[in-house]
């Protein structure tokens, strides 16, 4: 890439408060989070009255915060199927976005659940289907006059429709068990970007350590007579440039790395917990001998794999320390400030964790910067729908292509859980077609994204899977001792039964080919530090904080002892999955409060977590 590039500067990896897209900036960008005009339309009126016209709507909301969320400033938790938002783009917006004559403006949206419809100067300018999926719109056609324009959306979330992917978003008036409030229209940010017409839009990392390369996969807005050009860098050391013709919008470039051919270098600039070492990267399209776009990225040099009864990242084993999140924070609900996401980050690492299993929620992507950041292993889940139907088939299917494909640079995610718990497949078991569902979902990932493992439905009734996972919520460690502390065999022969949950953990016909066996939910001990809810529940529960620290150590000490490298042991569990990182509404078995206090001190949960207790070696 030539040194002249403007993004030559920008170093995407040291990123101090990152940005919507982190993997992809370009020098320019404006946020348009803050206040917008909102409007409830529970009788939805506002298309026919022509809503969309850019008219001031009656009241105001903090984007990118739920309508649900107290953050928001709305703060209805009622049933609400139909918002409209409505912001003014200034002439100040268009040139903090880089703006200028024969460019395009792009609005993106990182998220709006479930389904959004967008205007501009009363031009509907496209829309989406998805609630945790990012899109973007060219709104340049119809940018009308000098401005200021008015940017509209509607958003439409039916919460009774229990065929949309929704996760833990509840379906009654109130949050029951274990689902939460529901987060309807924006809840991701809202950005603006001008382009030229010929631009890249999406940019996809792989890495073959074997080979010592990286390759960028470049998608472009149009067919061009043009050259990519990438060039990747580890701080001030350029260690590779490649280019290629364009011949189609996808254009594959691979980079040769110097050094990485050594077998007795490579292994330094390799991503992993304890040094996660984050590449620097710039992508650029020329065209008639001039840059037509450029932009500034990053990726880690890993590879993740399974073998014999162990996870391995970059051929070594390691075993998964993971915690349970759900993403919510009382005030902003699924959405959260840069700050939020980064100091949760921070917070499973401290805790001892190696690992997070971002649960029935896709992740802000600033969440996964701050993971590849710190070196941080991710699961990456789809929430799901509850009816099986052809149209939750359909939904499904498309909402998680695109978050399979949003996410696949991240060095940080190791494994995708599709499916969990037989949710929205409850009869997987007996139906043939939830169970052809279920393994077309397993294909489809693996088809997408070959790279990592994929667990088919996380907790019991498996089919063609990576991973064999479990889901036991028992809280005396003797009878965890006893289910699990097993020789090879006998663990291996437990898969055939029924499991904890009373539901087979394999389905008929799958074999057993050595894959490894995790835990992957167990603990929950309830503890609260104040007045409890009258609905506040736990798995389990403790009466003190000393039983807490009683009743967690002996479960966490159960699920150890029958791990990989226990004492030596060659064989066992090669990860597990702690219930849960915090407090989430009604559901009191965090480790941490919901305001993310420690219930004990973090030198003391560290301790259980990693087994670095005195006494204990």
């Amino acid at each position: 890439m030539s040194s002249t590039s403007p993004v030559s500067g920008l170093r995407a990896s040291a990123q101090e408060v990152a940005r919507p897209r982190p993997q992809m900036l370009r020098e320019s960008f404006r946020d348009l989070s803050g206040t917008w005009g909102f409007a409830h339309d529970d009788a939805d009126r506002g298309l026919a009255e022509g809503w969309s016209d850019g008219r001031a709507l009656p009241r105001e909301i903090t984007v990118p915060y739920p309508p649900e969320s107290p953050a928001s400033g709305i703060g209805e938790t009622g049933f609400h199927p139909v918002v409209w938002y409505r912001r003014e783009l200034t002439a100040d917006d268009l040139a903090a976005a880089g703006h200028a004559a024969g460019r395009r403006l792009v609005v993106h949206f990182g998220a709006v659940d479930y389904r959004a419809r967008v205007w501009l100067d009363g031009t509907e300018v496209g829309g989406h289907e998805g609630g945790h999926t990012p899109f973007g719109l060219d709104v340049t056609d119809a940018l009308a006059g000098d401005g200021p324009h008015v940017l509209v959306v509607r958003a439409e979330d039916d919460p009774h429709d229990v065929a949309q992917p929704r996760g833990k978003q509840e379906w009654r008036e109130s949050p029951h068990a274990i689902w939460y409030h529901r987060t309807t229209g924006i809840w991701q940010p809202v950005w603006l970007e001008s382009v030229a017409p010929l631009h890249i839009t999406h940019l996809t990392w792989t890495s073959d350590l074997t080979r010592g390369t990286a390759t960028a996969l470049v998608e472009l807005s149009r067919r061009a007579d043009a050259r990519v050009r990438v060039r990747i860098a580890h701080g001030d050391t350029v260690l590779g440039e490649a280019e290629a013709h364009a011949a189609g919008t996808e254009v594959s470039v691979t980079v040769p790395l110097t050094g990485q051919e050594n077998d007795q270098e490579y292994d330094g600039l390799l991503w992993r917990p304890g040094k996660p070492t984050l590449l620097d990267a710039w992508a650029s399209v020329e065209a008639d001998g001039r840059t037509e776009d450029a932009v500034a990225s990053y990726l880690g040099l890993r590879s993740v794999r399974t073998e014999r009864g162990r996870f391995l990242l970059n051929e070594r084993p390691v075993v998964l320390r993971s915690v349970l999140s759900q993403g919510y924070w009382p005030e902003s609900h699924l959405a959260a400030s840069e700050a939020e996401l980064r100091r949760e980050a921070e917070l499973i690492a401290e805790l001892g964790f190696n690992s997070v299993r971002v649960h029935q929620k896709i992740e802000d992507p600033r969440f996964l910067y701050h993971a590849d950041r710190l070196g941080l292993l991710v699961w990456g889940e789809m929430p799901a729908a509850y009816r099986y139907s052809a149209t939750a088939v359909l939904r499904t299917t498309a909402e998680w292509t695109e978050a399979v494909c949003r996410d696949a640079s991240h060095p940080s995610i190791v494994t995708w859980v599709p499916l969990n718990e037989s949710w929205g497949v409850q009869h997987l078991a007996t139906r043939a077609d939830q169970r052809a569902f279920a393994e077309a979902l397993y294909h489809l990932t693996k088809a997408l994204d070959p790279t990592r493992p994929v667990v088919s439905n996380d907790g019991w009734e498996l089919g063609t899977s990576d991973l064999w996972t479990i889901h036991d919520y028992e809280s005396d460690g003797a009878v965890l001792t006893g289910r699990y502390d097993l020789s090879e065999a006998d663990l291996r022969a437990s898969l055939e039964d029924i499991g904890p949950s009373g539901r087979r953990l394999r389905l008929d016909g799958t074999t057993d080919e050595g894959e490894p066996v995790m835990l992957t939910e167990f603990g929950g001990v309830k503890w609260t530090t104040g007045p409890a809810a009258a609905d506040a529940w736990g798995y389990s529960e403790a009466a003190s904080a000393e039983d807490y620290d009683r009743r967690v150590g002996d479960i966490l000490r159960a699920v150890q002892g029958a791990s990989i490298g226990s004492g030596g042991r060659p064989h066992g569990l090669a990860g597990w999955c702690w219930t849960q990182l915090t407090d989430t509404l009604q559901e009191t078995n965090g480790l941490l409060t919901e305001h993310r206090e420690p219930k004990l001190p973090v030198e003391r949960l560290r301790a259980l977590v990693t087994g670095e207790e005195p006494g204990r070696g």
